[in-house]
Order: C-alpha cells, then structure tokens, then sequence
C-alpha cells in the first residue's frame, strides 16, 4: 500500500482492496470468514502477518485466524488473551482515529501480560518512520452503532511487517480502519447466518420430533385398544366430537362419520348429564353410559385431558373411554345380591327397611298449643325435626314442611282436624303364610322354595308400579303401597290372600297355602321396626280371630 509521500493511490491497489473485501463477504462459515480477514490483510493491505482475536462469549479474545506465516499460526492459533489486558493495550499507544500503533520504546510493558503475540527480530530503524519488528498495531473491529457510533466490539486485527518496511502513512491508516469496520460487519453477518442456519438445524429437528411425536401419537390414538376422542373445547361448539379412533367406534356401534355430528353430551344417558356437567374438562374422570347405535347403553370410564395444538394455539379435549360394561354388572350384580333376597329375588330385611326409613323422620307428635313460637320457646331452639327440616304448625297444614317441601308420611285418621277415614297413608302389609311349614315337613325344603317363590310372583304381580314386596325372612312378606286409604288397604290385602290361595305346583304335585295380613300404617315419628312390629301385631290379630282350619284357604 502506498504511502503518504506518494501523492496518488494506484487503481490497482484499490480493486485489490475491494476485491479482499468482496472475499470475506462471500465466505460461507464464520471460519471462512475470519480467515478471509486475515489473508485480506496480507493480500489488499501490503503487510506480511496478521492475526484475527475474536471476542468470545465470555468477553475474552481468542486468537481466530492467523496468516503470513505458518509457524507462528501454529503457535497462537485458538490461545486466549484476557479482556482486561486487550482493553489495557487499547488504551496505549498513540491513537491512529480507531487504530492504535505502539512503538518498540513503550511495548516491552506488554512482554508479561497473556495476550498471544510472536516475536521477530531486526536492526533498529535508520529513519523515523521505518517499521521496527518490535513496533504493534491493532485495529478494533466493532460492530456498527446508532447513528454512525461504534457498536460492541467484535474483535481485534494485529497487523506486523508492512512490506515496504515503513509506518503507514494517512491513506494506509484510513485503508487498514475501513478494512476493520468492513471486516466487522462481514463478521457479524457470519455469526448471523451462522445463528440462523443454527436455528434452521434446531427448527428442523424439532420438526421432525414433532413429525415423529405426532405420528406417534396418531398411532396411538388410532390403535388404542380403548377409545379415544378428540373434542372442541370453549366457543360455541365446546364438546363437538372432531375425531374418534376405531374402537371407540366399535364400542358404540356407530362410523366415524356419524361421531363428528356429537358431543359427549348428546351420547350420555339423561340420568347421567349431571355426571358429567361435573366432570372437570381439565383432568376430570366420571363413570357413566353412553348411547350405543342400538340404542342401548353401555358404562363407560371417561377420562379427560387437555391438549394444545401449538404454544398459543387453540385446546382441545382428549378424551379417553374405557369400558367397564362387565365391572359394573359384577358390581350390581354384588349391590343387588346384598339388598335382595338370593331365593325370591325380592328386596331382603335390609332392603326394606332402608326404604321404609327413607320416607319417615323423626318430628314433635303434636303441635304446641300455642303455636310455632311457643314450642320454639318450650323448646329452646325453632322447630325443626332431627333432618332439619322446618315444620308448619298452622291447622290445616297437615304436617307439610314448611321449608324443604318433605311432605310428612302420616296414618289415615291422623289428618289435621280430627279422623278422616278418607285420607290416604303409606300402608304396610305384614303377610305370614299359613300351613308353609307342613309343606316343608312333608315334601321337603325344594317343595317349600318352590312355594316361596310362586308365592313372591303372585304378590309383585299383584301389586302396583312403584308398590315394594320384600321377604322379611322365612315365609313372611311385606308390602309397602304408598297412597292408599283403608278401604284401599284391606281390598288389597284381600286380593292378594286370594291369588296366594290358588293351587301351587311343587316338585310335580299340586300344594296349597294360605295367608294372614296385618295393615300397618306408616307415619313420621316412628322408626322402622316400630311400623314392622304394628302391622306384625295386626298379622297376628288377624290369624288368631280365624278359625285354624280356615286360615289355608283364606
């Protein structure tokens, strides 16, 4: 490169420096181009050695690339230099506008600090400006700034040995300046694509993982040996089914087609809905029946999860259906066995009574004479029953909760007012059989099964909807007809003696039985077994005023 003597720059020399800095531009790696840097300094610059200190992430510089001479490059090549002592040699020196020269007379300071250099040695200079071996010149590469300010620093070229063995003059100083901020920029355009293409491999990847997780998931999904769905969550059409998987299909007996045009909702049995309203969306798991195509109904476990299609992209509703159509009818089939009777298929002792307490509590048998405030008074507290239900104590009001609407269960007769054969009540039937026990000695227990259990089917067929018959035990039954009056009562006690009393076949022969019924009436205030035990009474009233040889036949 010329120097400042020479009054013009040689064309030459500066389609030589643009085309070294077209060349660091073109480099395809961050490598390519810090070597493109260093061999620019030689080949458009005119020295003999430079060398390429790239800032690294910890602020440190590392000697990046190297030219001129290949035993020094193997010397420094990737040593690091600390960055207090680069910002210490930057501040030396004289200021060349962004360069730094620092002469042989002040760089022995430097000889002890960690920054990689090579030495080369020579004659003193002749003349003021000769270059000597020992002289250093940096030129700090920095990233460009707003409005035409240096930006972070990049690194720092070392120049050595210009050939025509002189200092740079002005132009050679602007030359080497303009070449460490295009050099900068080339860099940070390096590291950029070198960032991006980073971030494209990265991005590929991930891609792929998700190509691959979501294939597998479609596997999964697809051949799940349970059901899988795929539903909207939130909007209008929060719960629409979008995909299923074939044994869901399968389990319901319907296309996958048909599917789409549900929600979960639309398949759930009617006593269900509430089941699953509180199902929570997000993890929640009920146990219900879905509608099959036949329009059956098969238990299901339905287990829900939510999924995202992308970070802030739309949810949606995964829901898993088991089923469990043959552990729920173990588990009736266990329910029923416990509440009913293994012989009749009636509902047992236990049964019974949990049904009868269900429609009884516990309340003050009469009302204060003073009213509802006075028996708060007498009593200390208002007037609830033990259920907490609230009574209406007013005449007329016939026991009627006055705050949960429980409608008392009450005897006919005992109406507000005084007697009323005319009201209706929950009537017990308490049914003994008569001459049972010869069937059992003569023919045998078989014999005495078989009656047991024409005698059940005569008596549910005899009854009401919604009428319960049970076995209390042995050859005793119970009935309990809710809204009957006593005429109602004793009709129906009469109706069933006389469909009991008609021939039963039993073990190939012809038997019969007869039968005592006891009216009991059921009403708040008394417990369970005390209803049994009034229409027991009764039973017993009725076998003992008929005459032992007109019990069997009624």
């Amino acid at each position: 490169m010329e120097t400042e003597s020479e009054p013009y720059v040689r064309l030459a020399s500066l389609r030589q420096l643009h085309q070294v800095m077209a060349d660091m531009n073109k480099a395809r790696s961050l490598a390519d181009t810090l070597q493109a840097v260093a061999d620019g300094v030689i080949g458009g610059l005119g020295y003999e050695l430079a060398c390429v200190n790239l800032v690294q992430p910890d602020g440190d510089l590392v000697v990046a690339a190297f030219a001129g001479n290949p035993a020094a490059e193997a010397l420094i090549t990737g040593r690091v230099g600390s960055r207090h002592s680069w910002e210490r040699r930057l501040l030396m020196g004289e200021a060349w506008g962004d360069l730094r020269f620092i002469p042989h007379t002040e760089g022995w300071v430097l000889d002890d600090d960690d920054v990689p250099q090579w030495y080369t040695d020579g004659p003193a200079p002749r003349f003021e400006d000769e270059w000597h071996p020992s002289d250093r010149l940096f030129a700090p590469m920095y990233s460009p700034g707003a409005g035409g300010s240096h930006g972070e620093l990049v690194g720092v070229i070392s120049v050595d040995r210009p050939r025509n063995g002189r200092r740079p003059g002005a132009w050679g100083r602007e030359a080497l300046q303009q070449y460490a901020f295009q050099a900068a920029i080339a860099i940070s355009n390096a590291r950029l694509r070198a960032n991006m293409q980073r971030a494209l491999v990265r991005l590929e990847r991930e891609q792929q993982a998700l190509r691959a997780s979501e294939e597998s998931f479609r596997q999964a999904f697809e051949y799940a040996p349970s059901g899988m769905a795929i539903a909207e969550m939130g909007g209008d059409q929060h719960g629409r089914i979008l995909r299923t998987n074939d044994a869901l299909c399968r389990l319901l007996g319907r296309p996958a087609s048909a599917m789409r045009r549900y929600s979960f909702s639309d398949l759930v049995h009617p006593e269900d809905i509430g089941t699953l309203l509180r199902t929570s969306a997000e993890g929640g798991r009920a146990e219900l029946r879905l509608g099959r195509r036949d329009g059956t109904y098969v238990w299901v476990s339905l287990r829900n999860s939510v999924v995202a299609d992308a970070a802030d992209g739309p949810r949606f509703l995964l829901t898993h259906v088991e089923d469990i159509e043959e552990r729920k009818r173990r588990e009736l089939q266990l329910a029923h066995r416990a509440s009913h009777d293994s012989l009749t298929g009636l509902p047992n002792s236990a049964e019974l009574r949990s049904r009868l307490s269900s429609r009884l509590c516990k309340r003050p048998q009469a009302a204060h004479p003073d009213g509802p405030e006075s028996l708060d008074a007498a009593y200390g507290h208002p007037a609830f029953d033990t259920h907490g239900h609230g009574f209406d104590f007013r005449p007329g009001a016939e026991g009627v909760d006055a705050y949960d609407h429980h409608v008392h269960t009450i005897a006919p007769g005992e109406a507000a007012g005084g007697y009323d054969d005319g009201a209706k009540g929950l009537a017990v039937l308490f049914c003994d059989l008569d001459g049972f026990k010869s069937i059992n000695d003569r023919f045998g227990h078989n014999a005495g099964d078989a009656v047991l259990i024409e005698v059940a089917g005569r008596l549910t067929r005899g009854v009401r909807d919604g009428d319960t018959v049970a076995r209390l035990g042995g050859d005793e039954f119970v009935i309990l007809a809710d809204g009957l009056g006593k005429a109602d009562a004793q009709d129906l006690a009469v109706r069933l003696r006389n469909e009991i009393i008609q021939p039963i076949r039993a073990e190939g022969r012809a038997v019969r039985v007869g039968a005592s019924f006891g009216i009991g009436w059921a009403h708040c205030g008394m417990t369970a077994d005390e209803v049994l035990k009034s229409a027991d009474e009764r039973m017993y009233v009725e076998k003992r005023s008929r005459p032992k040889a007109h019990r069997r036949a009624g």
